[in-house]
């Protein structure tokens, strides 16, 4: 009976430990994602990149995924993980439909784009704050063997990439093509759509 009960403590104690583990993680995420976009909003009020736009909508997106992420290792409940999961896809899903609906807009719709300097600087800024993240959710995910948050890992992983084509635009606008930028926002939507597809992979099968 004593060894029964020392037992199920180990199990209360370990759960515990993974429940603050896990909240630490989804916290530290959430600041560096936070603090991205918010140093993306001031560029993109100042450049209107369509690109920028796209990589802003999916950080500020992904930064919120840390809510349902965080209420799951408050309940220490692995259905719960994996319900959180689904908030994540759905969370990234919706951002891929908006920039893409913004960069079919702007091709409709062209726009000049200025401060490409800063253009550029921003995408690099979007491609550090989201590996950040992504290293951070990606270690305490497997150690933690959580599913949802290996799968918010890979997606910030793969939004750091995305980050990258907002430098991108910057330096093929520069070059004199303009419709270059809405055309590479509506590659970051199908970039992101894909993201979608195998963060619900990873949810429903881990």
């Amino acid at each position: 009976m004593s060894e029964a009960h020392g037992h199920s403590h180990g199990l209360v104690d370990r759960s515990i430990t993974r429940s603050r583990a896990g909240l630490r993680a989804v916290a530290l995420s959430l600041v560096v994602l936070l603090a991205t976009g918010v140093a993306q909003i001031g560029v993109f009020a100042a450049t209107g990149s369509v690109a920028l736009l796209a990589d802003l909508i999916h950080n500020v997106g992904d930064a919120l995924t840390a809510v349902p992420l965080a209420i799951a290792f408050l309940l220490r409940s692995a259905r719960a993980e994996r319900g959180a999961g689904y908030v994540v896809v759905a969370v990234i899903f919706f951002s891929a439909c908006v920039a893409a609906f913004q960069a079919v807009d702007r091709l409709i719709n062209p726009q000049a784009i200025d401060h490409l300097l800063a253009l550029a600087l921003a995408g690099v800024v979007g491609f550090l704050g989201n590996e950040w993240a992504a290293h951070i959710r990606l270690r305490a995910g497997r150690r933690l063997e959580s599913p949802a948050l290996v799968a918010d890992g890979y997606h910030a992983r793969t939004d750091g990439l995305v980050s990258l084509a907002v430098v991108a635009s910057a330096i093929v606008v520069a070059l004199g093509v303009p419709a270059a930028d809405p055309v590479i926002g509506l590659v970051i939507a199908l970039v992101i759509l894909r993201i979608t597809w195998q963060s619900w992979r990873t949810v429903r099968h881990g």
